[in-house]
């Protein structure tokens, strides 16, 4: 028996940085833990960090990513705004910026050329289906490079990055794509799910120990017990609370398969920060220098950094 490592991280746009920072502590803190890691799962900002930990970038460059390019990824114009009626006929950022940048850190790579399993959500508009029996519809997606006939070793990662970070009227649609957190913010179950399948991860699930990386608790509530709402008012409210609602489904599901063997690094941010809002980034920074990470790293010794064997001895 050995010990099978899964990183999950979280969606929450420029809240990435937060996840970033806690990686660079805990890598400087436990060196090596993130090269055993045998899979990394992700979705929209957590995509894009799963896909720099599976291709073996220094947690330092995305937190770069989030620190230096922030204002170029989020970056706004008078011209668009008029163009886009502000947001009501079209994205509020164009996902330009933001594929020059990881094409400068992706470069061509596919998935297939990554040294650790991937598995990112995305969610497909329109699966193009035809024939007898088929039914064209919507569906989430999830991108992946596991052996076998649905693997997507062959697409780009920065195409992937962008499919799944396309957060519906912050980035256009890409490739027929849109940001997986509309399907799940919190990819940690999906990753259990491949993990153990017997086509694709095939891992015994005693054999199984993850780390779910949030984005940072938004304290967010609706006051009123009988409020009597309609499109107007929930057509906003509504997508944060299915992003936050999908994400502790998937913690209440792996910590009761997992047990001692699933941990969650999440830290309650003093107050709601948007996927967008650049001007709390030195915020999340200092958020995540100075989260206490004592449990997180006592859970790395005792079963994210040891075998089976040792891990079982231990308790």
């Amino acid at each position: 028996m050995s010990r099978y490592r899964i990183l999950s991280f979280d969606g929450g746009g420029i809240r990435g940085l937060l996840t970033a920072t806690l990686l660079e502590r805990l890598e400087a803190a436990r060196p090596g833990f993130l090269a055993k890691a045998d899979f990394c799962a992700g979705v929209s900002t957590g995509g894009i960090i799963a896909l720099g930990m599976a291709a073996g970038l220094p947690p330092s460059t995305v937190v770069d990513l989030y620190e230096s390019k922030a204002g170029v990824v989020f970056a706004d114009s008078v011209l668009d705004d008029i163009r886009d009626l502000g947001r009501l006929t079209g994205a509020e950022y164009s996902n330009a910026n933001l594929k020059r940048e990881l094409e400068a850190r992706f470069g061509s790579m596919t998935l297939g050329d990554l040294p650790k399993k991937v598995l990112i959500a995305s969610f497909d508009l329109d699966n193009e289906a035809s024939g007898p029996g088929s039914v064209r519809s919507w569906k989430p997606k999830f991108f992946h490079n596991f052996p076998g006939p649905d693997a997507d070793a062959d697409d780009r990662a920065v195409d992937v990055a962008l499919r799944t970070s396309a957060a519906p009227t912050y980035f256009p649609v890409y490739q027929g794509y849109v940001d997986g957190g509309v399907a799940t913010n919190n990819p940690s179950m999906c990753a259990l799910a491949q993990a153990i399948d017997a086509g694709t991860g095939g891992q015994p699930l005693d054999d199984i120990v993850m780390l779910s990386f949030g984005t940072g608790f938004n304290p967010r509530y609706l006051a009123g017990e009988e409020s009597d709402w309609g499109l107007l008012q929930w057509a906003r409210p509504v997508f944060d609370i299915i992003l936050d609602g999908s994400t502790g489904v998937a913690d209440y599901q792996c910590a009761r398969l997992l047990s001692a063997r699933y941990h969650r690094l999440n830290p309650i941010l003093p107050g709601p920060i948007g996927l967008d809002d650049i001007s709390q980034v030195p915020l999340l920074k200092q958020i995540g220098e100075q989260t206490d990470l004592t449990s997180t790293l006592d859970w790395l010794s005792r079963q994210y950094m040891v075998d089976a064997t040792d891990a079982s001895r231990s308790g």
